[in-house]
C-alpha cells in the first residue's frame, strides 16, 4: 500500500531515510551500571528494526556518567574502550538489520539527574527542580570549563558512536535537560557568556552542535531535539524556539524534532504540570488535534527549510498522512504505542488506521480510589507512575522479546524502582 508515510526523504547532508516514520526516542533502562549496552538492548532495538519504522532513535546515551537521566543509561563520556566499542557495534548492529537509521540521541542530564545518581548535579545555574517528593538534589553552577568539558564529551560521544556503526545523531536540547536548561531563562540565571539574552543562552548548544559535526564531518546525519516552548511562565517562548531553529539551520543541522515541556511541566506526555500552562501565541490549525506539537511545527514552517520532526500524540494514520501533506511535518515520530506494537510502523503502512492508545486504559489508583488522581500532587505522581508501565513494556522485551501488557500500573513502578536501585547500589 502506497502512502505518504512511506514515501522515503533525503536529509540535506545526503542520507535517505527509507520512509516517514520514526521510533521515537524513549529511555530504556538496559545498560550496566557502568553504563555498557546489553545483550537485551540490542534485543530490544533488533525488533524495532524489524517493525519497519525508517528511523530508530535511541534513548538518552548520556556524556557523564555522573549526569544520568535514570540509571541504566548507556554511558559514553570518553573514547570507548575495546569492550565498550564491541557493545555498541553489536547495538548498532542489531539496531539497523533491517535497512533503517538508527540515530543515537546524545545528552547530559544536568539538574534532571536523580539524587540516587548525584545529590549536586551540575546545572546552568543552582536553580532546584520545582517537582514534590525530593528525587532530585540541589544543583551547582558549572564553570566555564566545565562548559568547555561537556561540549568537547558531546564531540568525542558524537565520535564513538559514529565509529560503532550508527547511521546519524541527535542532540538532546529539550524536555528540561541541560541544553534546554540553558535555553531556558528560569533555570539559567548566570550572567557570563553563557547566560542573559537568547543567544548567550543558546551558545552552548551551538557549541555543542559545532563540536558534533566537526566530530562526524558533513555527510553524517546530526539533529537537534528542541522544544516548541516550555510551556511555563518566563520560559522558553516559541518565539525562542523559531530563533534558535533558524540559527540550527545556519549551522547546517539536518533534522529538528519538535517537542515541548519539561519534568516540571510534562506537556511531552500530554500531561498538566504542577503549575498553570504558559499558552503560546501559536493559531491553531486545522489539523487533527491528537497530535501536541504539529501546530507549532507548522507555524515553524514558515521560518525554517530544514526537515522537521513531530512526536507526540500521533495515533490516526489519517492524522499523520494530513501532518505530512501539510508540510507541517517530515518525519512522525512513535513512542509509547512501540512499546507494545513494535511493528507498528510496518503496520501503518501496510493500511492499519490507527494504534492503541494504551495509557487511556492505565492508572495508579484502583477504581474505588480514582478520586484521589483529582488532586494535583497525586495527579503528577500518578502520571509519572503511568510512564514507568512503559518502562515496563521496554523492559519485558529487551529481556524476552515479548511485551506484557497485563502489567500492572502499581507493579510496573515497583519493579522499576528496584531495578533503579540495584543499578545505582555501590
Amino acid at each position: 500500500m502506497t502512502t505518504l508515510v512511506s514515501q522515503s526523504l533525503t536529509l540535506p547532508c545526503g542520507s535517505e531515510l527509507p520512509n516517514r516514520l520514526s521510533k521515537a526516542a524513549m529511555t530504556e533502562g538496559l545498560a550496566t551500571a557502568d553504563g555498557v549496552p546489553t545483550e537485551a538492548l540490542a534485543r530490544l532495538y533488533g525488533l524495532w528494526s524489524d517493525g519497519g519504522a525508517g528511523m530508530l532513535l535511541s534513548g538518552n546515551i548520556i556524556i557523564d556518567k555522573d549526569h544520568l537521566e535514570r540509571p541504566g543509561n548507556v554511558v559514553i563520556d570518553s573514547p570507548p574502550s575495546p569492550q565498550m566499542h564491541d557493545a555498541l557495534v553489536r547495538w548498532a548492529a542489531a539496531g539497523t538489520r533491517n535497512g533503517n537509521h538508527f540515530w543515537a540521541q546524545i545528552s547530559h542530564a544536568g539538574r534532571q539527574t536523580q539524587k540516587i545518581v548525584n545529590k549536586n548535579p551540575k546545572a546552568p545555574s543552582a536553580v532546584k527542580l520545582g517537582l514534590p517528593g525530593g528525587q532530585f538534589g540541589q544543583p551547582v553552577a558549572l564553570t566555564s570549563d566545565e562548559i568547555e568539558d561537556i561540549v568537547q564529551r558531546f564531540g568525542i560521544c558524537a565520535a564513538a558512536v559514529k565509529e560503532a556503526g550508527f547511521t546519524g545523531v541527535q542532540v538532546h536540547a529539550a524536555h528540561g535537560y541541560l541544553l534546554s536548561q540553558f535555553l531556558s531563562p528560569r533555570s539559567n540565571q548566570r550572567t557570563d557568556e553563557y547566560g542573559g539574552d537568547l543567544a548567550n543562552r543558546a551558545r552552548a548548544l551551538m557549541e555543542v552542535v559545532a563540536a558534533v559535526r566537526a566530530a562526524v564531518g558533513p555527510y553524517f546525519p546530526v539533529a537537534v531535539k528542541l522544544n516548541s516552548a516550555d510551556f511555563q511562565k518566563g520560559g522558553f517562548s516559541f518565539e525562542d524556539s523559531v530563533q534558535v531553529a533558524q540559527w540550527l539551520q545556519e549551522a547546517g543541522i539536518d533534522l529538528i524534532e519538535i517537542s515541548g515541556g519539561t519534568y516540571e511541566q510534562p506537556k511531552l506526555l500530554g500531561m498538566v504540570g504542577m503549575e498553570e500552562e504558559e499558552q503560546q501565541n501559536v493559531a491553531q490549525s486545522t489539523m487533527m488535534r491528537e497530535a501536541y506539537f504539529v501546530d507549532f511545527a507548522i507555524a515553524m514552517r514558515e521560518k525554517v527549510r530544514v526537515p522537521l520532526m513531530v512526536t507526540g500524540g500521533f495515533r490516526q494514520r489519517a492524522a499523520m498522512e494530513q501532518a505530512l501533506d501539510s508540510g507541517g511535518a517530515d518525519i512522525i515520530g512513535l513512542g509509547r504505542p512501540m512499546c507494545v506494537m513494535t511493528d507498528a510502523p510496518s503496520q501503518l503502512m501496510a493500511g492499519l488506521g490507527e494504534l492503541p492508545r494504551y495509557e487511556d486504559s492505565l492508572s495508579l489508583f484502583p477504581s474505588w480510589l480514582a478520586w484521589l488522581g483529582n488532586l494535583k500532587t497525586l495527579k503528577a505522581v500518578a502520571g509519572f507512575a503511568v510512564q514507568y508501565w512503559f518502562y515496563g513494556q521496554i523492559d519485558s522485551i529487551g529481556r524476552t522479546g515479548k511485551a506484557d501488557p497485563t502489567l500492572s500500573v502499581f507493579e510496573a513502578t515497583k519493579q522499576t524502582m528496584a531495578l533503579q536501585k540495584k543499578l545505582t547500589r555501590k
